[in-house]
């Protein structure tokens, strides 16, 4: 077990403006610039102006992913305060305005607003992606059939997107939600191995489909660009201590897969049946929800299905010195996920004033705040090369 398996981390933010807690439709063109100056190649434009991202160096600890993303995080804060703005962390904006949003001109984005017009017009959201490497030898689509049944507890941890287009969704991740209206989003069509994968690819890009195979934006996939499976199902997450967690957890399916024997064997198309529903009910009820478990008639709780994947992979997180990773995750269960914290705070804003713009303000107040805390870590910086 590599107890030093390579990863790295991409968060997503939203530039919001503290005063009117709003999205700006075009931020200060300084601002932007500085911040690409000032985190260099691991700074990423993203869909719209009022969006950026930070994608990590290559990491072989959490020690150095929690350093390096307060950096990141506090680094940002910094640039914007100026200009009075702040960074929001979550996967969707409680008071941004899909229809006001400008797209970035850049001709990969503009591209994307002509393929998809509305559907990206409407995609203002923010995830959590995570890359870890898998080794050449290893068949990645092998890899990742071992880990797929896995990614709605993911999701379910993260959930932080409640709200959309100033109103409760009903959704613990309406996130999820919104990425269902583009084609090749969700769960992955089923594939036996990489060379099935590969020739889909193929056909897509033989048939003017997709241009490349990196336009396959599954909640997980194989990096087109990096040897590395890429969770991207999870919502962006406000508190680093989470990110943080739910990057372990997935370091650590991974991790376990790769040491497997014949990893995926036991994926099957019922498996995917099964996932396409798990993945629903976290987008619906995050934490509160019940999951199917293959073998198993009744279904499960977070709690219960978190226990599970302690028996199973524990020898595993001890290997690789994460043994303390099922008891940070049960402290998300504890607090509750981001959704619920903004449930909450709406909730308590809306008996007292039945004014839903307070409720709301409150809710982006609480975000700003959960983005802006750093955790106690190291202040000294990982030395790694960056990855954009």
């Amino acid at each position: 077990m590599d107890r030093h398996l390579r990863f790295g981390i991409e968060e997503e933010y939203f530039i919001t403006d503290p005063a009117t807690r709003r999205m700006p439709d075009k931020p200060p063109g300084a601002a932007i610039e500085a911040c690409e100056a000032a985190l260099g190649h691991c700074f990423a434009y993203e869909m719209f102006q009022g969006q950026i991202e930070v994608a990590s160096p290559i990491f072989t600890s959490m020690a150095q992913a929690a350093q390096y993303l307060v950096y990141a995080r506090r680094t940002l804060r910094g640039i914007f305060e100026p200009y009075g703005l702040g960074l929001l962390c979550a996967g969707s904006h409680p008071l941004a305005d899909w229809r006001t949003q400008q797209a970035t001109h850049q001709d990969h984005f503009l591209q994307l607003f002509e393929d998809y017009q509305r559907v990206a017009r409407r995609s203002l959201l923010s995830g959590l992606h995570v890359h870890v490497e898998v080794p050449k030898h290893l068949d990645r689509i092998q890899v990742m059939n071992e880990v797929l049944p896995w990614t709605p507890l993911l999701l379910a941890l993260s959930c932080s997107s409640p709200f959309w287009d100033g109103a409760d969704t009903g959704f613990m991740s309406y996130r999820q939600t919104a990425c269902d209206e583009w084609p090749r989003m969700g769960v992955p069509e089923f594939f036996e191995d990489q060379k099935a994968y590969d020739a889909y690819v193929a056909l897509l890009i033989r048939t003017g489909t997709i241009k490349q195979a990196s336009d396959c934006w599954w909640g997980l996939r194989p990096a087109a660009k990096y040897p590395t499976l890429e969770l991207r199902m999870t919502d962006a997450c406000p508190r680093l201590e989470d990110v943080l967690c739910i990057a372990s957890f997935f370091r650590l399916l991974v991790g376990h897969a790769i040491d497997q024997p014949h990893p995926g064997s036991t994926y099957s198309q019922k498996s995917q049946w099964i996932l396409k529903e798990n993945r629903w009910r976290a987008k619906r009820g995050g934490i509160h929800a019940s999951f199917i478990v293959e073998g198993y008639d009744q279904p499960f709780s977070v709690e219960q299905w978190l226990f599970m994947a302690e028996q199973i992979f524990g020898d595993a997180a001890r290997a690789m010195g994460m043994a303390d990773v099922f008891s940070h995750l049960r402290r998300i269960l504890q607090d509750g996920t981001s959704a619920e914290r903004q449930r909450n705070v709406y909730a308590r804003v809306i008996r007292g004033s039945e004014d839903v713009h307070a409720a709301l303000s409150a809710v982006v107040d609480q975000l700003l705040m959960e983005t802006a805390h750093e955790p106690c870590v190291n202040d000294e910086l990982p030395r790694a090369v960056c990855e954009s």
